[in-house]
């Protein structure tokens, strides 16, 4: 599900797990957008590198939903 505009706080839920990450980082490498992502409560675990999708003026990430929207925390 694709959000307004991907900022750091927000919390997106992985699809095949439906475990909940944090966006830490958000940052521009060329001519893409990443996002680097944190399970929520897993503050030890390492990041996770996702491309950010462009859906004209909307983000998303891909295999991932925002929960934020979806009131599912």
């Amino acid at each position: 599900m694709p959000a307004g505009k991907i900022k750091v706080g927000q919390v997106w839920k992985k699809d095949d797990s439906g475990e909940s990450y944090l966006i830490t980082k958000v940052y521009n490498e060329a001519i893409a957008t990443f996002a680097l992502l944190r399970k929520t409560g897993a503050e030890a675990e390492g990041t996770v590198k996702v491309k950010v999708d462009q859906r004209g003026p909307a983000q998303a990430l891909p295999g991932f939903t925002y929960t934020q929207e979806s009131d599912q925390f």
